[in-house]
C-alpha cells in the first residue's frame, strides 16, 4: 500500500466545521404527568486522545478496562429541571465535578432520576431528588457496565438493584505471551453457518479477560445507603425484579464460551430468585448456540425472551419456537408464548399462539395484550387482540405488510400502573389512543387517533398540518386530550408543544435557538419524480441560500442508502416530511450546501423482487436506474449540471457507491466509507440477502464491486475506521478493494481513521474526514 506524506489530522472550511461543533440541542424527559421536565445537555464529540485510550474486544464488547464499563459510549453533561407549565430552569445541586453521565431513569413514582457518573476509575451510582432538586451519590460500590445499564429502580422506590464489580477482585489476568499450545476449531460434519462477527474472543487468554471484567455481584442499593448482596460473583447479563418486587429474574453467562459468536450465544441460564437472593427455580438452562439457521424466520429453539409481565405482580413469560427455530419446517403455530405465576410451582400456561414469529407484546391488564407476529420472507406483520387468561379467542386487530407505511396504525400510548411499569393505557370504553408517523402521499403527517378495541373503529383526533411538522411526545391528559409534541418547520428548528387537541391550541414550552445558523435560507424540497419501470421515487433537495435558477446548474452531491422491498407499490412510498427542519450529522452529505452544491439526500434507491424473485436478482440494474432518475430529475428542474455530479454513501450506501461507478457513467467521483466490496468475504448473507454464497454463487459475483475493479474509471475515495466493529465491514474489505483498484490503475485514495468504528466518534476524525470529502468533490466533481 503507497503511503502519502501526512500532515496530520486536517480541518475543513471553517462553514463546515462550524456545523459539525455546533453544541448539541437538549434531549428532553417528560415524566407521564407531564409536571416536571428534564433536559439533558448532550457532550460534544470525544477527542482522538479519549479514543486512544486502552480497549478490551471482547465476546462483541468492547469494554474500557479502567472503569469496567462500554469503551464507547456518549454521555450528557448537565441535568436542569424545569416545570412544564413554567419557564424557569432549575440547576442541580450537588452534581460531580466535570459530570460524565448516562444511563438516566425514572423511579417508579418519578420523584427522583438515577444515572451513572463515568470517572476515569469507575461507575458511580447517582440519584436525583425532583422536588430538592440535589443529587446525592448513592453508593461507593463500582458499577459493572459491560453488559450495559447495571441498575434497575425497585417497585418500592427506595432502593435499587446493581450489578457491582467484586470487591478486591485483584488485577485483571495477563495474556500469556508464550502460547501453551494451538487455538484449535472443530466441527463434526453439522450444518453450522453464522454471519460474519467482530471483536470475538480468539483464545483462552481472551476468555480468562471476559470473564474477570464481566464478572459483577448483584447488590440491593437503598437510597438511605444501606447495601446487601443478593447474587454471588457471576456473569451476570441481566437481573430485573418482579413488578411487586417480590422476585429476581437472573440471566447468568456459563462456560463453554465461543470464538465463533458473540458473548449472546453463550450458555444462559435463566433464575428465578427470592428478592433476598434465595433460589427458586431454573426455567432454562441453554447451551451454547452456534447453529442458528442464517435465515431473517430464524431463531434459536431454545426457550428465549424471558421477562416479567408488567400487568401482574409476578409472572414470567417466554417464548417457544414450534418448529425448532428453523423456517423451513412447515409448522402451524411457529412460536408459543408461556408463562409462570408465583410461587413458580405450578404448571405453565400458553397465553398466545403465533404463525408467524412472535415479534414483541403489550400488557393492559390480566384480560388483554396486543401481540405482534412478523413473516420476514413475505412481509406479513399480524397484531392481535389476545386474552392471557385464556378465556377468549385472539382477534386480529391488524393484518398488512410491514413495508406499507401509508397504512400503519400507530403504536398505542401507555401509562404507568401501580408498579411502575408500562402498559397500555385503556380507556372506559376499551379505547386507546394511537400515534404514528402518518406516511402519506404528501409526506409525514404524525397523528392522535382512538382506536376502539371492541369495534375495531379508529377516529382521528389531530394530524400534524402544513407549514409544519409536528410529532407527538406523549398524552398529558387523557380526558381533556392535552399532548405533548415537537414542532419544527423548514426554518424552525424542533421545540415542545403543549397541545389542546379539544380547544385547538398550543403553548411553546421550549425556546432552543438555531443551532445552524450558516443553514438560515437553505432551500429544502422533497422531489418526486419515476424510475423508468414505474417505481415512483423520492429524494431531499437541498438548494444553497440565495441561489437563483439565473445562475446556472450546480454540481451536485447524491446520497443514498439502498433498501429491499418485495412490492414495487410500498418501494415507491414517500418517506420523510417536506416540512421538517434541516438538521445535519457528521455523516450528512448537507455540509455541501454551503460550499455551493446542489445536494440530494435521502435518495430513494429501491430494490424490489417481487413473487418468487430476489430483490438482488436484479440489484445492479435498479441501481443504476434510480441513480439516473433523480439525476434526471434534478437536471429537468435546471437545478442541476449533469456533467458534474458526485455520490456518497456510508456502510451499505459506501457499497452502492462503488457499484455504482463500476457499473455506470453516471458520476464524476465517488465517496464510500465503511463499505464492504467482496461479498465472498460475507458467505452467510448480508444486508437483506439470506441466501448463501454457494445457493447463489452469481448473485454475490455480481454485487461485488471488487470483481469489477478493472472497469473502474471514476475517482473514488474509500474511508474507514481501523476498528469496525460492524458485521461484515472488516477494515479489510477497503484495503483489498484500494489495492486492487490501485494495482489496476484507479484513481482512488484510501483514508484509514486511527481508533474509529462503523460511526465515527472523534472530532479530530471527523473534522478531517470532512476535509478530506472537501477536497475529493472540488478536486473531482466541481472542477
Amino acid at each position: 500500500m503507497d503511503i502519502c506524506e501526512n500532515d496530520g489530522y486536517q480541518t475543513p472550511p471553517k462553514v463546515i466545521a462550524d456545523l459539525v461543533t455546533a453544541s448539541p440541542t437538549p434531549s428532553v424527559s417528560v415524566d407521564s404527568r407531564g409536571e416536571w421536565m428534564v433536559l439533558l445537555q448532550r457532550a460534544a464529540q470525544p477527542s482522538i486522545a479519549q479514543l486512544a485510550e486502552p480497549e478490551l474486544r471482547l465476546a462483541g464488547l468492547r469494554i474500557n478496562p479502567a472503569n469496567n464499563g462500554p469503551s464507547r459510549t456518549s454521555y450528557f453533561v448537565s441535568i436542569r429541571l424545569r416545570k412544564v407549565s413554567g419557564k424557569e430552569e432549575i440547576s442541580i445541586k450537588g452534581l460531580p465535578e466535570k459530570p460524565l453521565l448516562n444511563y438516566a431513569s425514572w423511579s417508579p413514582d418519578e420523584s427522583k432520576i438515577a444515572f451513572c457518573h463515568s470517572s476515569p476509575e469507575k461507575i458511580e451510582l447517582w440519584v436525583l431528588d425532583i422536588e430538592t432538586a440535589t443529587a446525592n451519590k448513592v453508593s461507593d460500590l463500582a458499577m459493572n457496565a459491560v453488559f450495559g445499564h447495571p441498575y434497575s429502580w425497585l417497585s418500592d422506590g427506595k432502593s435499587l438493584l446493581a450489578k457491582v464489580i467484586v470487591p478486591n477482585r485483584g488485577n485483571p489476568p495477563q495474556k500469556n505471551a508464550v502460547p501453551t499450545g494451538p487455538t484449535i476449531l472443530e466441527s463434526l460434519g453439522k450444518t453450522n453457518p453464522s454471519r460474519t462477527y467482530q471483536d470475538l474472543l480468539k483464545n483462552e487468554g481472551d476468555e480468562r479477560l471476559f470473564e474477570f471484567y464481566a464478572t459483577a455481584e448483584l447488590v440491593r442499593i437503598s437510597l438511605d445507603g444501606t447495601e446487601e448482596k443478593i447474587v454471588e460473583a457471576s456473569i451476570i447479563q441481566l437481573a430485573s425484579s418482579s413488578p411487586d418486587g417480590q422476585y429476581l429474574l437472573v440471566k447468568i453467562i456459563q462456560r463453554p464460551f465461543s470464538y465463533l459468536v458473540p458473548y449472546s450465544r453463550f450458555p444462559l441460564k435463566i433464575d428465578v430468585l427470592n428478592i433476598d437472593g434465595t433460589f427458586i427455580k431454573t426455567l432454562a438452562d441453554n447451551p451454547l448456540i452456534e447453529n442458528i439457521p442464517i435465515s431473517f424466520d430464524a431463531v434459536q429453539k431454545e426457550p428465549r425472551g424471558f421477562n416479567w409481565r408488567h400487568d401482574t405482580p409476578a409472572t414470567v413469560y417466554w417464548i417457544e419456537a414450534q418448529d425448532e427455530g428453523d423456517p423451513r419446517n412447515e409448522v402451524a403455530v411457529r412460536d408459543k408464548v408461556i408463562s409462570l405465576s408465583s410461587p413458580f410451582t405450578g404448571e405453565t400456561s400458553t397465553i398466545a399462539e403465533t404463525g408467524y414469529r412472535y415479534a414483541g407484546i403489550i400488557w393492559a391488564n390480566e384480560n388483554l395484550a396486543l401481540i405482534d407476529e412478523y413473516w420476514h420472507k413475505t412481509r406479513r406483520v399480524i397484531t392481535k387482540i389476545i386474552d392471557p387468561s385464556g378465556q377468549k379467542e385472539a382477534i386480529i386487530l391488524f393484518d398488512r405488510s410491514s413495508e406499507d407505511k401509508y397504512n400503519e396504525p400507530g403504536s398505542p400510548s401507555t401509562k404507568k400502573n401501580q408498579y411502575g411499569r408500562l402498559v397500555m393505557d385503556l380507556q372506559k370504553d376499551n379505547s386507546v389512543f394511537m400515534t404514528g408517523d402518518g406516511a402519506s402521499v404528501e409526506g409525514d403527517r404524525p397523528f392522535v387517533d382512538i382506536l376502539n378495541l371492541t369495534t375495531k373503529e379508529t377516529s382521528r383526533l389531530w394530524r400534524s398540518e402544513a407549514p409544519f411538522y409536528e410529532r407527538p411526545i406523549a398524552i398529558l391528559d387523557n380526558e381533556k386530550q392535552v399532548i405533548l409534541t415537537v414542532r419544527e418547520s423548514k426554518q424552525e428548528n424542533p421545540n415542545y408543544f403543549i397541545r389542546d387537541l379539544k380547544q385547538q391550541g398550543n403553548t411553546q414550552i421550549t425556546f432552543f435557538p438555531h443551532p445552524y445558523p450558516a443553514l438560515k435560507g437553505v432551500e429544502k424540497q422533497v422531489l418526486k419524480y419515476k424510475r423508468h419501470d414505474g417505481v415512483e421515487l423520492t429524494a431531499n433537495l437541498y438548494l444553497p441560500a440565495d441561489y437563483q435558477k439565473e445562475q446556472g446548474a450546480l454540481p451536485c452531491l447524491l446520497e443514498a442508502y439502498p433498501l429491499e422491498f418485495k412490492d414495487k407499490s410500498n418501494a415507491g412510498q414517500i418517506s420523510g416530511s417536506p416540512y421538517e427542519f434541516t438538521s445535519i450529522y457528521w455523516g450528512s452529505p448537507i455540509f455541501w450546501v454551503t460550499q455551493g452544491f446542489a445536494i440530494l439526500e435521502g435518495t430513494s434507491i429501491p430494490i424490489v423482487g417481487e413473487g418468487t424473485t430476489e430483490p438482488n436478482d436484479n440489484y445492479l440494474e435498479q441501481l443504476v436506474a434510480g441513480a439516473k432518475a433523480a439525476i434526471e430529475e434534478g437536471t429537468k428542474l435546471g437545478v442541476i449540471d449533469p456533467n458534474r455530479v458526485g455520490v456518497m454513501g456510508h456502510s451499505y450506501g459506501g457499497f452502492m457507491v462503488a457499484n455504482l461507478l463500476s457499473h455506470s457513467d453516471l458520476f464524476k467521483a465517488g465517496i464510500a466509507r465503511s463499505g464492504a466490496y467482496n461479498r465472498t468475504l460475507t458467505p452467510f448473507g448480508f444486508q437483506g440477502e439470506e441466501r448463501t454464497f454457494w445457493q447463489t454463487p452469481e448473485t454475490y459475483h455480481k454485487m461485488s464491486p471488487f470483481n469489477y475493479a478493472d472497469k473502474m474509471k471514476t475517482p473514488l475515495l474509500l474511508i474507514h475506521g481501523e476498528a469496525d466493529n460492524n458485521t461484515g465491514t472488516f477494515p479489510i474489505q477497503s484495503e483489498r478493494y484500494y489495492n486492487a483498484l490501485k494495482g489496476l490503475g484507479a484513481t482512488v485514495r484510501y483514508v484509514q481513521l486511527p481508533y474509529e468504528s462503523h460511526g465515527y466518534q472523534a472530532k479530530e476524525s471527523i473534522l478531517h474526514m470532512l476535509w478530506e470529502m472537501n477536497n475529493w468533490l472540488n478536486t473531482y466533481v466541481n472542477e
